[in-house]
């Protein structure tokens, strides 16, 4: 039986970004928009760069990523995975020991209540308390 994959080694997929032009309406956007499909490793780099204290809403990261590749919009269904890996891959590293302050703060891209705050490892327990030590609320 093939070994899973961890979550460093999802995010670390080797893909690039890239646009492509819709020939249908998909997830919200509408046909002949060019969507950005992001990669896992992108979205991190974008979330290590929100200063402590700050949140940014999915859908502001998304537009904020599809502005740098000059797209319409950016893939909501992929993003949204994206974060995932990211937060996973970041729980990971603090399962086996490295401290909360040397991780991508995937906490600062995670809307309280959402789904993926529900889905994530670590738990809404954990993303809430590195909110509220970072004064996001």
């Amino acid at each position: 039986m093939a070994r899973r994959k961890t979550w460093r080694e999802k995010l670390d997929n080797g893909r690039e970004p890239k646009v492509v032009r819709l020939k249908k309406d998909f997830a919200g956007v509408p046909a002949g928009s060019e969507l950005l499909i992001s990669t896992p490793r992108e979205v991190d780099r974008f979330i290590r760069r929100i200063p402590a204290g700050r949140f940014i809403d999915p859908r502001d990261l998304r537009g904020k990523l599809a502005a740098k590749h000059s797209a319409d919009a950016a893939c909501p269904v992929s993003t949204g995975i994206f974060l995932r890996i990211v937060g996973e891959a970041a729980w990971e590293e603090i399962q086996q020991g490295k401290d909360a302050s040397g991780v991508t703060p995937f906490w600062r891209a995670v809307p309280r209540g959402s789904k993926l705050e529900q889905r994530l490892s670590c738990g809404p327990g954990f993303v809430r308390k590195m909110q509220r030590q970072e004064g996001i609320v």
